[in-house]
Order: C-alpha cells, then structure tokens, then sequence
C-alpha cells in the first residue's frame, strides 16, 4: 500500500498486549486517513454515550496518507476520541515530527484501549514494541519528560532522532484542559484529549522508526510537490507573514478590524494591542525561527524574556493564546502572557482554553461572584502576576486552579452565572468576534467539536481575502461558505496536511488531490474528495447525536447574539444562517436525514 503503511497497532493497556493489525484499503479511500479514518473506528468501536474518562473510550493516534512523505506541511498527527470538555468527538491535530517518526517505524497509527493500573509508555523501535513502567515519569512536566527518556537511550544519534508524545501533570489530574505535547512544544491542543492519555495513566509514546516510506509514483508526487510550492512561496500569508511574524501577525490585523476579543469579549477592540502584536513579538522577544517536518513556511517562533519577574525561554506565544491571555484578560505584558504560555506546554494544557476560562474568572471576579478568599489572590482583568500563578495552578490542581481546570463553562455555571462563558458546546472561543465576522460566528455554533477556528476557517475570505474578499459583515452566501471550509478542512486534516496550507491563494481541493493521487495512486477525483469531507463531517455528527447532542446546542453566548459590537455594531445574526446550513447541509432538524446518508453511505 503506497502513502500507506496500511497498519495500525492496536494496544490494550489493562492487559498489556498489543497486535499489529492491517487497515482495511475500502475504508481508507472512504475517509482518506487521519482525522476520517480516525473517525469512523472511533464510531464503529466505542458507545458515543461513555464517560469520556473512563477505560471504554478509546485514543487513537493516526496519521494521514501525506504525514512524513516530504509533501509540503505534510507533519500533522491527529488524535481521535471522545471528548472530556465537550462530551463531542474530538479530534486534536498536532504537527512537529512525532506523526512522520511514527509512520517511518512502520505504522500509520495507534489505537489505545482499556486502562492501566500503574502509569506506563509505550516504546516503539521499529518492529520492536515495548510497554514499559512510567512511574518515575509520573508527576513531571512535558519538558522533563522528554529529557529523561532520551537520557534513558544510550545512543545519542538514536536519542537525537526519538520522537515523544507526552502528557504533563495536568493530563495526570485529568483536567479537561489537559492537551498531549510532541517535540516539548507542539500540542494536539483542544477538548481534553491529554485527560484521556491520563484517564488510562499512559504518560508517554516514545518512537524511533527507520523504515521509509513507498509511494505509488514518485514523478507524479514530485509534480505535484513543485505545484503545491509554487503557490505557498507566491502567497504573502505563507511566503512573507507567516515567516516573518508567526501567527501573532495576526494581533493588529484583527484588532483593525475591531473584531479582537477583550475583556472577556465585553468589547471587540484593544488600545494596547500594538504592545503584544507580532511585530513586537520580533522586535523584542523573538530568538530564532522553526517549522514542523517538511515545511517551509517556519511559522513557530522561539522567544526568551528578560523581565526577572517572568523569565523563561520556549515557543510561542501563538495568536489564539496572545488574544485571550491578553487583551482578553486585559494584559498587554507581553513577558507574562509568553511566560503563561510556556507553563501551558510545560505541565500540558490547552492555550486557548486556559486564557478563556482566566478571562472567565476574571470577569466573575470584577463583577462580585468569585472572590479574593475564593481564589487566594486577586483575579481582576490586568493583573498579569495572577495570570500566571493561576495558569500554574490549573496545570498542577492546586487550589482555586482544580476549580477553574475543567474549563470556563464548568466555572461559570459553578458560581450561578453561565452567560459569562464565550464558548459553545463547553470549549472556550478562539480568538474572532463573530459580531464582527458572521461566518466564524457559524462556524463556532456548527462546529462538531465546540467553539472552533481551524475545522473551517472563513476568516480566509472574510478579513484576510486569500482566495476572494467576502464581506465579513454580511450574512448572505455564509452558509455555504462555512460548509465548503468544513468539508475542504476535514480533507485537509486527513490527508495529513497543515491548515495553512489553505492560506495561500489556489491551495484548495486539486492541490490536494494531486499530492495524494501521487502518493497513494488512488486516483481521486475532485468530486470524491468533496464528496469524502462532507462524509467525514456528517460521520462526527452522528457520532454527537448519538452522545446526546441536539440542534439547541448549535448556538453561541447570548452577548455574542444580542450585544451588539464591532464595526458595524452588531450582533452575530446566527438565526439568519443556520436555517440555510442545515439546508445545504441536507439536514432533518439539524443532523442528516434518510438521503444524505444514503448519499454517503452512512445508512
């Protein structure tokens, strides 16, 4: 099988046997890889209604058929479960090089079952696989974990090549923040999946593979490779932004647009931005430049920060955690905000979700409902030195941190007052006021896995213009824009490609078709792909009705919807496009009728 390994390793944690078994080539050219092929196990083995933590969930690590074969961005692992933070499926995609190491030693996945009684890593050396006692490992942070297994290797060469999937102290608590970190800073971020590693006290994967990787034509491949380049290398987000300022380019971007969250979303524009925008980032903390396997683009950024009162040396910040650490706390300390950051890869938690339920709290606080005996400190919007020892504390479940570790919904409802949560389906909102740009606002609402950016990023067309300028401002045409990111993104993720590939102008469905026709000589056509993400998105939502899920829970925080803010002072019209979505989307009362799984072959 070409782009394939076409095996996955099946591990059972409660009684620590492992087989390896072969993917079946039918199911494969039905959900592509990665996140579909992900998806489809996740559905056909578990009940969508368990307890996400407990040992009847599954974690599924699988690449995509692009992961590691020299295609453009092609790094991306995605890690498939049920979720702890929204009861959704999940599905967290993480770049780096664990996904390519992984697929080099021989697989194109891992499914965990069941549940450990002491924690445990599995060690993968080819065909040589390992479960091994963790229990030195438990209680260390991401960064320490990785240290002390390559140490374990005598071989520098071989240690210097290891890849390791990790959880930190919050995954071992079980926090439902808890995300997995590979290469010490690149996260499969979102809906908790690190609780899950933690639920089946699984600390670490640990692989070395030397394999290699065939492809069905390698001209063919090469062709596409050329095509695929030549559009990110003439894209201004891809060739000179991304590069130059990582994603916090993005911070005066959107703050222009007034459509940048503050103060826990009480305004959508931030007089301070400049101080935490990108271009200060480079001028003031930025060391070096990084990207993932394969890629070009080299849009991570190392930074150190001098200040004595936060320093410390990592990656990042990235956008999402600028905004709502920042001026969504109203923090424009730019040493704090990195500092935070770092904590968050370190002991293992989601960025955007931390900074949303901070925000949260703070504005509970400055309103009355949580106190400063509540908390032990105070937590009002500005306060930089409590961003930060509040961050540790969620990631460690110290104190007023174990309350605010299962997010800010959970938080809110806590202290009577969940109107104050900006997110949906109980997972904090990325960093777009949908006031002010109506398709994110449709977007978050039908996402499959709550509040959510990357799984349909019509920010592209609406502010940044990549592939036609939409007015972000109306409502006409969003339904069917929202849906052909959906499905585009769904095809992107389980190929095994990054998003940003996207955020060039010409990088959409025939891209990707001619990387992986080269790849796996299955000799898609547009239409199938198409055809394959709409199936993928219609598969996870399923999956969410069968865990209880209603079309009522397709909707946004009452500010967002009778608030009005933004440029053009106004409310996210939600009811104007969600009728036509689940329309186009060949919906009966908001999940797919009769012809659209018969259209699929979902029935």
């Amino acid at each position: 099988m070409e782009g394939y390994i076409g095996k996955i390793l099946r591990v059972n944690l409660t009684d620590g046997e492992f087989a390896v078994e072969d993917i079946d080539p039918d199911l494969i050219r039905q959900y592509v890889g990665g996140r579909g092929l992900g998806t489809k196990i996740l559905y056909d083995e578990i009940d969508p209604a368990i307890d996400p933590l407990s040992p009847e969930n599954k974690l599924i690590f699988l690449n995509g058929p692009l992961t590691g074969t020299g295609a453009p961005a092609g790094s991306r692992y995605m890690v498939i479960t049920k979720a702890p933070l929204t009861n959704t499926i999940a599905c967290s995609n993480c770049g780096g090089s664990f996904g390519p190491e992984l697929k080099q030693a021989g697989y194109d996945g891992i499914i965990f079952e069941g549940c450990s009684e002491e924690p445990v890593s599995l060690w993968i050396n080819n065909d040589e696989v390992e479960i091994r006692s963790a229990i030195d490992l438990w209680g260390k942070t991401t960064h320490e974990t990785d240290d002390l297994i390559k140490a374990e290797i005598e071989d520098k060469f071989v240690a210097r090549d290891t890849q390791i999937a990790c959880i930190g102290p919050a995954g071992e608590n079980m926090s439902k923040l808890a995300c997995i970190i590979s290469n010490k800073n690149r996260a499969a971020g979102r809906t908790g999946v690190g609780a899950v590693m933690g639920s089946k006290k699984l600390k670490a994967i640990v692989v070395r593979g030397t394999k290699g990787i065939r492809l069905a034509d390698g001209k063919a491949f090469n062709t596409a490779i050329k095509s695929a380049m030549d559009k990110l290398n003439a894209g201004p987000v891809t060739s000179e932004a991304l590069p130059a300022f990582g994603t916090p380019v993005l911070v005066n971007i959107v703050n222009e647009c007034n459509i940048l969250p503050t103060y826990n979303w009480q305004s959508s524009s931030y007089e301070n931005a400049g101080k935490i925008s990108g271009e200060t980032m480079a001028e003031t903390i930025v060391t070096r430049h990084k990207g993932c396997f394969a890629c070009s683009i080299a849009c991570a950024k190392c930074t150190e920060i001098e200040d004595p009162e936060f320093k410390g040396k990592g990656e990042g910040p990235e956008f999402e955690n600028v905004i709502l650490m920042g001026s969504s706390c109203g923090i424009d300390n730019l040493g704090a905000i990195a500092k935070a950051s770092y904590l968050c890869n370190e002991l293992g938690m989601d960025t955007i979700s931390v900074g949303g339920t901070i925000a949260t709290a703070m504005e509970l606080f400055e309103k009355g409902y949580i106190t400063e005996k509540d908390a032990g400190m105070k937590l009002n919007f500005g306060n930089a030195q409590a961003l930060v020892a509040m961050t540790e504390k969620m990631g460690r479940g110290e104190g007023f941190g174990a309350v605010m570790a299962d997010g800010g919904a959970r938080l809110a409802e806590k202290f009577g007052h969940p109107e104050l949560f900006m997110g949906v389906k109980k997972m904090e909102a990325p960093a777009y006021d949908p006031r002010g740009v109506q398709g994110m606002g449709l977007q978050y609402a039908t996402s499959n896995r709550g509040a959510c950016h990357v799984r349909g990023y019509t920010m592209a067309n609406e502010i940044l213009g990549v592939h036609e300028k939409v007015d972000p401002l109306i409502t006409d045409g969003k339904a069917a824009l929202v849906i052909t990111f959906q499905n585009l993104t769904a095809i992107i993720d389980s190929a095994g490609l990054c998003l940003f590939v996207a955020l060039c102008p010409g990088f959409l469905y025939e891209e990707v078709q001619g990387l992986l026709n080269g790849a796996t000589g299955f000799n898609y056509t547009v239409d199938e792909l198409v055809q394959a993400g709409d199936r993928i998105w219609n598969l996870e939502r399923l999956f969410n009705q069968k865990a209880g899920f209603t079309k009522e829970d397709d909707t946004l925080p009452k500010r967002l919807l009778e608030v009005p803010a933004g440029p053009g002072n106004k409310v996210c019209e939600l009811d104007k496009m969600l009728p036509e979505y689940y329309k186009l989307r060949g919906w009966d009362d908001g999940f797919p009728g009769k012809e659209k799984l018969a259209e699929l072959g979902l029935e």
